[in-house]
């Protein structure tokens, strides 16, 4: 007797935010914007760092890095959500589910240690000046971001080696606007409780580990400028704290979610939208609009792109008086 687990579901049903048509209609306006603001800012990001010699520095080179994972973090769920907001039949097929688990956990997995990287960076910028530019060389910068993405990888890969397997003939409804990977487990025709145990192992010990990483990287930054001068701290406490807001906003939901899979709560869904929308749009206003440098090349881009047509017209007339 074949005893191999196969599925019998072809498809899932996608709940969503809400079932109201009147709040559908105004989340599609909501999320629609938000997305459009995320592709546009964080594209603008990495135009900046590649086009701008003044931009080619670790720290920059990073920033880029992370601006590409925002994009693909806000991506990978965030256009069906917003076509699912006018749509009747909120359904996924089961292949398009398995997708979205495993891109959710490669970029999620990635992003957490560009973040802890950029963290890295700023230390050594910080408590080790003089050899900045000796450890941070390009070399270190493009290992920091391929062990990223190899990271993600490893991680999510070994999320789908244990959920694939898992038989799905009953309910087919996910309480989420995406495949929530909790949620998905949760509909297995048979017992999930080792695999709930392996996504504990797996996401919350990621979660948990680089998130105490960042902080204690934090901690030692600024107790390394305490030292060195009141003026510093005040400064560097002001930076850091907007870091820090954005890294709670990112990995407290994470580790919510996925540290206590055993038992979802309503309040996951809403939890999930700030790392897959709301910390993809903060990024770019937390880490450039703070950023002089930053702000002064985005000005230079935007007022070559954005020149009124009457001075490019005026320009195309003097240029032809030379004649």
């Amino acid at each position: 007797m074949d005893n191999t687990n196969y599925s019998v579901v072809s498809e899932f049903v996608l709940l969503g935010l809400s079932s109201s048509r009147e709040l559908q209609i105004f989340y599609f306006v909501f999320f629609s914007m938000l997305y459009i603001v995320i592709i546009l800012g964080n594209l603008l990001i990495i135009i900046a760092v590649t086009s701008d010699s003044s931009l080619h520095s670790p720290m920059y080179f990073l920033l880029g890095n992370l601006s590409f994972f925002d994009i693909c973090q806000a991506s990978f769920a965030t256009p069906k959500m917003i076509v699912d907001f006018l749509s009747e039949h909120k359904t996924i097929s089961f292949s398009g589910c398995i997708a979205q688990i495993f891109f959710i956990h490669l970029f999620t997995g990635g992003e957490m240690v560009i973040l802890v990287s950029m963290a890295y960076d700023r230390y050594v910028a910080i408590c080790k000046p003089l050899h900045y530019m000796t450890i941070m060389n390009q070399t270190t910068c493009t290992a920091l971001v391929v062990i990223s993405w190899a990271v993600g990888l490893v991680h999510t890969l070994s999320q789908l080696s244990f959920t694939v397997k898992l038989a799905f003939c009953g309910p087919n409804e996910v309480d989420s606007f995406f495949c929530d990977l909790p949620r998905v487990v949760k509909l297995a025709c048979i017992d999930s409780y080792i695999t709930e145990i392996l996504i504990v192992v797996n996401s919350g010990i990621l979660s948990l580990s680089t998130f105490s990483l960042l902080v204690s990287s934090y901690v030692i930054i600024l107790v390394t400028v305490w030292f060195k001068s009141s003026a510093a701290m005040a400064k560097a406490f002001s930076t850091l704290a907007a870091h820090i807001m954005v890294v709670v906003l990112f990995f407290g939901p994470c580790i919510f979610i996925y540290v206590w899979p055993f038992t979802t709560y309503p309040v996951d869904k809403i939890l999930a939208i700030f790392y897959t929308v709301f910390t993809p749009i903060l990024n770019p206003i937390i880490y450039t609009l703070r950023n002089r440098d930053m702000k002064a090349v985005m000005g230079k881009i935007a007022a070559h792109y954005l020149r009124p047509p009457k001075v490019a017209e005026m320009s195309f007339v003097a240029r032809i008086s030379l004649y």
